[in-house]
């Protein structure tokens, strides 16, 4: 068997393999690039040949442009390729539509990148797929103990609560435009709320090819026809992309009330750093007991750690008895959080 650090080893560019020559989620252009999926500090424009699932591809050509690559190859999930010697396989990641972990395998050596993740339940997305392998490559954007996000039915009890408490107020929600918007519109349904809900004009690419998915997203209304009168959003949700918050948009609401789902909302000075009346605890990412359970379910041999709180999850491998380290890979920031 290989070692693991032959077959994939992080460079400038991001996690490279020399035998299939290809990049995993590079951060500058390369000639080949596997792409776990589209969100922006995972899935840049420039690379010559793009290898991702279809939803990936299709995101990535509503958000960066016809012309965001050289030339593009979708991918299903569980799909096996062969390049130059090297296993390929795309595996469902549960973090946002179309998102994958990509398995690298090569004589007997199996390396799972799981990109960014979630176990929670999605109805948004695919759920995570357990992938038995001898190296998991995870993330930990909110590796550390502290952090146990609550179940997100609960956070949208209290939106719907605020709503009840202040029906004159336009409750502005602040969701990232990929995934998470999306995310708390389906919950809202789920929840009962069959009201009109407002969205900013950044997202409604993304709403309507996730409901050309099958995911039903409702009775979905531009939020920026300037011929609607601020009274006409009274006690309506609006979802928008938070730095629209920060702008001329958001000020033509009537009283707006400031609502952010993320799981940064767990920290109480982030929120009221943002003005954040509201805080909904909502991730997109594993919370600590998820990352631990995922790597005690899967058993690897070996956990590489990146982009997040590094130390606390090797540090924790290293107690249960498994070779761990961090890989301190940079570019990814928490779009998706």
């Amino acid at each position: 068997m290989i070692k693991p650090e032959t077959l994939l080893h992080p460079t400038q560019a991001g996690l490279y393999c020399p035998a299939g020559d290809f990049y995993v989620d590079p951060i500058r252009p390369v000639e080949r690039a596997l792409i776990t999926h589209g969100h922006s500090d995972h899935a840049r424009p420039g690379h010559g040949k793009v290898l991702a699932t279809r939803q990936t591809l299709d995101i990535m050509r509503i958000r960066c442009g016809a012309e965001f690559c050289g030339s593009e190859q979708a991918i299903d999930f569980g799909e096996r390729l062969v390049l130059n010697g090297v296993g390929i396989s795309f595996h469902p990641a549960g973090h946002v539509l179309g998102s994958a972990q990509v398995a690298v395998e090569k004589d007997g050596m199996r390396i799972v990148v799981s990109g960014d993740y979630k176990r929670s339940t999605d109805p948004t997305c695919a759920p995570f797929e357990p992938v038995a392998c001898d190296v998991f490559i995870t993330e930990a954007t909110f590796g550390l103990p502290v952090f146990h996000h609550p179940d997100p039915t609960d956070e949208i009890a209290r939106l719907l609560t605020s709503l009840g408490q202040f029906p004159q107020r336009s409750h502005l929600v602040g969701a990232y435009a990929l995934g998470k918007a999306q995310r708390v519109i389906s919950l809202l349904r789920r929840s009962g709320y069959d009201r009109p809900i407002y969205i900013h004009g950044a997202l409604s690419k993304l709403c309507a090819y996730y409901e050309s998915q099958g995911i039903d997203l409702g009775d979905l209304r531009p939020a920026t026809d300037d011929e609607q009168d601020a009274q006409g959003f009274r006690g309506a949700v609006i979802v928008g992309p938070p730095s629209a918050f920060n702008d001329r948009w958001a000020r033509r609401f009537a009283d707006p009330l400031s609502v952010f789902a993320s799981g940064w909302m767990m920290v109480r000075q982030r929120a009221k750093q943002r003005g954040v009346e509201l805080p909904l605890v909502i991730s997109d990412h594993c919370d600590w007991p998820e990352l631990t359970a995922t790597i005690t379910e899967l058993k690897p041999g070996q956990v590489w750690v990146t982009h997040g709180r590094e130390e606390a999850l090797v540090r924790w491998c290293e107690l249960q008895g498994i070779a761990a380290r961090p890989l301190h890979l940079v570019g990814y920031e928490d779009e998706g959080d």
